[in-house]
């Protein structure tokens, strides 16, 4: 089975000093990087999600800003597609879909952010298109939300997130494992 990565959202306004911080956005971002060499590496397609807000109040990844732009860490090289997305789920109103079929992809591994809003629509989405998905959930982040005044820890929103898609959506993985694992042991394979 041919597999693609899809990097989301990995922009500059969720790292230290961004807009809209993430808790733990460092860490997956370091190993978002090291999903995309390893993409790199084995010479499989690889797609950046770039979120632009276009709507009226938006406060973060606003065009023509440093924080709208792809992190450092998974900066795209010119073979590389770069989408961009005006929506949560990364299908919505884009060419991905077109861009994986013309690639001849049947699975998908998604990281990024945030994991409670872009990776959850996105793999929701993929999987309903009939891709086999594999979340990285170790190269993931969030933040703490609120809820009935109570507010829920970002572990805890990430969680909550992961155990949901886990299964009826998705398989997860740990970046290591699936790195160590091979390719082909993605999507069940």
């Amino acid at each position: 089975m041919k597999t693609g990565l899809i990097l989301v959202d990995v922009q500059n306004d969720y790292f230290p000093g961004g807009r809209m911080e993430l808790v733990g956005m460092e860490k997956a971002g370091k190993r978002a990087g090291k999903l995309l060499d390893f993409f790199r590496n084995m010479d499989l397609p690889t797609f950046h999600i770039q979120h632009l807000s276009i709507r009226p109040g938006a406060t973060f990844f606003l065009p023509d800003t440093e924080g709208v732009e792809l992190h450092r860490c998974i900066e795209p090289v010119a073979r590389e597609c770069v989408i961009r997305k005006h929506f949560p789920n990364s299908f919505r109103d884009t060419s991905l879909a077109s861009e994986i079929e013309t690639a001849g992809i049947e699975g998908v591994v998604v990281c990024g952010a945030m994991s409670h809003m872009c990776i959850d629509a996105t793999t929701r989405a993929a999987a309903d298109l009939g891709l086999s998905c594999t979340v990285v959930h170790d190269a993931c982040a969030t933040k703490d939300l609120t809820f009935a005044g109570d507010v829920i820890a970002a572990k805890e929103v990430h969680g909550a997130f992961m155990a949901a898609l886990d299964g009826a959506y998705a398989n997860l993985a740990a970046t290591d494992n699936l790195i160590a694992e091979g390719v082909s042991s993605v999507n069940g394979n």
